[in-house]
């Protein structure tokens, strides 16, 4: 029995038609499989691997720590260097009322702490959410997520959730003194990249304030400088009360984590002791690696060229079966006139001849249309122009 039949029989499968393909190397934005065909990955593990796949200072990192120690207590007990360096590394570089980390496993670990805190923090029970966006799909964040399709046959969920359409002022006005907090992404990805106005990101942060609403801001696929910023929030000059960080967060190593003020944290300290706890929340290992991970992303001069590279992929990226391209930063949707479409030209990309380069692409949940790109921020312009190249070699085959 090879690989492939092994992983459709003992692993899990979360969809009918997995791509099973057999990776066997990953350095920077290249993929290798098992038959040595190379693909150019425009995905980066869904905005996992912000500075590539490993980045050797992220190898060594590991590695060091590993022959240090693993895992040795509950989180939050023990002072571990990793947790505790990268902790005040996130926070400098934070507003300055986000000082206090909790690290979790996972970016849906981190929604579902915050639920909890904003719950906890302001004695109510209403949580405002967003239509067609994506907060993760544990029980918590399914409850929020903003498409019925997943929720409905998981149901009974959270109740007291209302969701509201994104950047509409109906939202605003629906933000009342009994809602716990009102959570939102930067911009809004699965939806096919949708980033609201300034003003109106301005007027949602203020409601809170007024309301006394915790704003609690979705980052996971926007942090780490994605947007070209190292916090998508910044673009919107507002401060969130709670930023749920994921995905880059752990320079490809799983980690998530909710970052608020200190003050505001201390809620999970007591009435009940252990409000929120995790076992393998903040491992050193991971820590170690999106330690060194940020460290490359702030030193390196990486996002001040994402708007470059951002602009070369519109340049290129013209055909007229291309509805439409959008953007935030490195966070690309390609529309097409269906989801039929689209499939054809990722399978394409993915499929092609013996010998020829491959790109690694996919679709967006909430809008199968449109093709996604979100590669590694280290991509480089000679990959950027070759995978639009096979992007648009495969819109010409389409009949």
């Amino acid at each position: 029995m090879n690989q492939r039949e092994m992983f459709l029989r003992h692993v899990a499968q979360t969809s009918p038609a997995p791509l099973a393909l057999e990776i066997v190397k990953a350095e920077g934005s290249i993929l290798t499989d098992a038959k040595g065909r190379e693909y150019i990955d425009l995905i980066a593990g869904i905005s996992v691997c912000n500075i590539g796949h490993r980045h050797p200072k992220v190898v060594k990192a590991i590695k060091q720590q590993a022959d240090e120690y693993l895992h040795l207590l509950v989180y939050g007990e023990l002072v571990e260097t990793p947790q505790v360096e990268y902790a005040k590394l996130l926070t400098d570089h934070l507003h300055n009322s986000l000082n206090s980390v909790y690290f979790t496993n996972s970016g849906a670990e981190a929604v579902e702490g915050a639920m909890k805190l904003a719950k906890r923090a302001t004695g109510r029970t209403q949580i405002i959410a967003f239509n067609q966006s994506y907060h993760g799909s544990t029980q918590g964040a399914l409850s929020i997520i903003g498409d019925e399709y997943f929720r409905n046959a998981f149901r009974p969920l959270l109740p007291d959730v209302l969701h509201m359409d994104y950047n509409d002022y109906d939202a605003i006005e629906a933000i009342s003194n009994r809602t716990a907090c009102v959570i939102a992404e930067s911009v809004q990805a699965e939806r096919g990249i949708y980033a609201p106005t300034k003003e109106w990101m301005k007027a949602l942060a203020q409601k809170c304030k007024e309301t006394g609403t915790l704003l609690i801001l979705d980052e996971i696929q926007t942090g780490f400088g994605r947007t070209g910023t190292l916090w998508g929030y910044q673009q919107f000059k507002v401060v969130p009360d709670i930023v749920l960080l994921g995905k880059a967060l752990g320079g490809g190593m799983p980690l998530g984590a909710f970052v608020a003020n200190r003050k505001l944290m201390n809620h999970l300290t007591a009435d009940p002791v252990l409000g929120h706890i995790t076992t393998f929340g903040g491992h050193p290992v991971c820590c170690a690696a999106g330690l060194a991970a940020m460290k490359v992303l702030l030193k390196r001069g990486i996002m001040e060229k994402v708007q470059e590279k951002e602009m070369l992929f519109h340049n290129l990226l013209h055909h007229p079966k291309i509805k439409a391209v959008r953007s935030c930063g490195l966070m690309m949707a390609v529309e097409f006139d269906s989801f039929e479409t689209n499939k054809k030209v990722i399978d394409a990309c993915i499929n092609r001849k013996k010998g020829q380069r491959r790109v690694l692409t996919d679709w967006f949940l909430f809008a199968p249309q449109c093709l996604r790109i979100v590669p590694p921020l280290t991509i480089s312009n000679k990959e950027i122009r070759e995978a639009c190249e096979i992007i648009l070699e495969a819109v010409d085959k389409i009949k």
